[in-house]
């Protein structure tokens, strides 16, 4: 049980993550959504807008710990972890 709670918080958070970079390149990138991402792969800033899309895993953390569902929460955590060590691997690559 609990490790279905853990594995439902850390899609919840890979989503959420997703969601977060589909909404940034939507609203600030003057190209669509497959180039900004080839851009930004090119051009080594693809980390940043990773990044910035982990910021709406704050969002279902905080709902989660809200309702009480702590391991919810983990796994949302586990999501910006994954997102962390993306980020790594991008910049040393």
């Amino acid at each position: 049980m609990i490790k279905k709670e853990i594995v439902i918080g850390l899609l919840v958070g890979l989503f959420a993550n997703l969601a977060g970079i589909y909404l940034y390149i939507t609203l600030f990138s003057p190209n669509g959504l497959e180039e900004t991402i080839i851009k930004a792969r090119e051009e080594d800033f693809l980390g940043s807008i990773i990044a910035l899309g982990a910021i709406a895993n704050f969002l279902p953390f905080f709902v989660f710990l809200k309702k009480n569902q702590p391991y919810r929460s983990r796994g949302v955590l586990i999501a910006t972890l994954i997102a962390a060590v993306s980020i790594a691997i991008l910049k040393f690559n």
